[in-house]
């Protein structure tokens, strides 16, 4: 049991971190698509996922001077935490681009220190409206919750935060709406006429990029991990396996004396092994559904973990993988016990 349960940890350790790396980025490109707009605009030096890289406002006046754009809201974002931002926007001109914040409590900005939090921050934080709570080393009062799909789990007003940031006049990106979204690849070209050096995305274009191979170390990162998990699995197994052909010494002078081979011999622990990755890949899948519920309780608004079910085989081969080259030795050893020796064995 102590064995598969290493293993289901192994298993679950890499699915689980699968899962919240493709959960976040899924939720990311859902929240950008929750936007409601058709084209996507970002300073020359920006990467994809990052929030790095800033741009005048200016660049939104012009973008919504062009033909077929109807309106060119620029945000700020600015990082909290590893996994945490807040948003700067122009209620008004978000408000037109996106259809405005569905609110569950409260409403809009009413002062500049107003911040509007979703319900899945507001659940982790313990967060009320009317709140004070604190962000980039100022206070600031909950004035609205939120149902979550949209921009980051923070919003503030633009102004505010270009103050607070030394931002001033800059914005990280600006979303665009055009009146015809038939026209995305017309106005797309347009604007790269204009601006020369801009990154210029459609939004199902640019929602395809978050994906991990777009994360700087992500890839590596995760294997590194699999490569743990192998680890770890070789080890567990060999130590099981080792520990159970001493303690089955004596069966196995039996079996040989009554004429199994050695092949024989090494094909009953092989299957045993197989047996206990099998079990222990169904018992970490499992387990997947448990860390899943437990990030859903503990932290909503952080971390989000999707489930993974393309990688069950893959988690089970690495397990698989890893058990038998543990038990490869102790079986060797096993089969090449003397019969004779095997059964005078205490």
């Amino acid at each position: 049991m102590l064995s598969v349960l290493a293993i289901a940890i192994q298993v679950t350790m890499v699915l689980t971190l699968v899962g919240l790396s493709n959960g976040m980025l899924d939720d990311q490109a859902r929240r950008a698509r929750g936007v409601g707009a058709d084209i996507l605009v970002r300073a020359p030096s920006s990467s994809v996922i990052t929030m790095s890289g800033g741009m005048p406002t200016r660049v939104a006046e012009r973008i919504e001077q062009q033909p077929g754009v109807k309106v060119a809201a620029g945000i700020l974002t600015q990082g909290t935490d590893l996994f945490n931002y807040v948003t700067g926007v122009d209620l008004a001109k978000f408000n037109r681009l996106s259809g405005g914040f569905h609110f569950l409590q409260g409403g809009p900005f009413q002062h500049p220190d107003d911040v509007l939090v979703d319900s899945f921050y507001a659940a982790e934080h313990k967060i009320h409206l009317g709140d004070s709570i604190t962000l980039l080393n100022r206070p600031w009062r909950v004035a609205g919750i939120y149902e979550p799909g949209m921009l980051t789990r923070v919003v503030v007003p633009l102004d505010t935060l270009q103050d607070l940031t030394a931002n001033s006049g800059k914005v990280t990106m600006i979303y665009v709406k055009l009146n015809d979204p038939a026209k995305t690849p017309e106005v797309i070209g347009q604007l790269r006429g204009i601006l020369k050096d801009y990154r210029i995305y459609s939004m199902e274009e640019y929602t395809s990029l978050f994906s991990v191979s777009n994360v700087p170390m992500l890839k590596e990162f995760i294997g590194i991990v699999i490569g743990l998990g192998v680890l770890v699995g070789f080890l567990v197994v060999f130590l099981s396996m080792y520990t159970a052909v001493l303690e089955r010494t004596r069966e196995i002078g039996v079996l040989k004396a009554l004429g199994a081979s050695p092949r024989y011999i090494l094909n009953i622990l092989l299957r045993e092994t197989v047996l206990l990755a099998i079990a222990g890949s169904l018992t970490g899948i499992l387990l997947t559904y448990v860390t899943r519920f437990a990030i859903r309780t503990f932290t909503p608004g952080t971390l989000i973990q999707a489930i993974v079910p393309g990688w069950w085989p893959i988690a089970a081969a690495i397990a698989l993988a890893g058990a038998v080259l543990g038990a490869f030795y102790p079986g060797l050893k096993a089969a090449r016990q003397d019969a004779i020796e095997a059964l005078a064995y205490e």
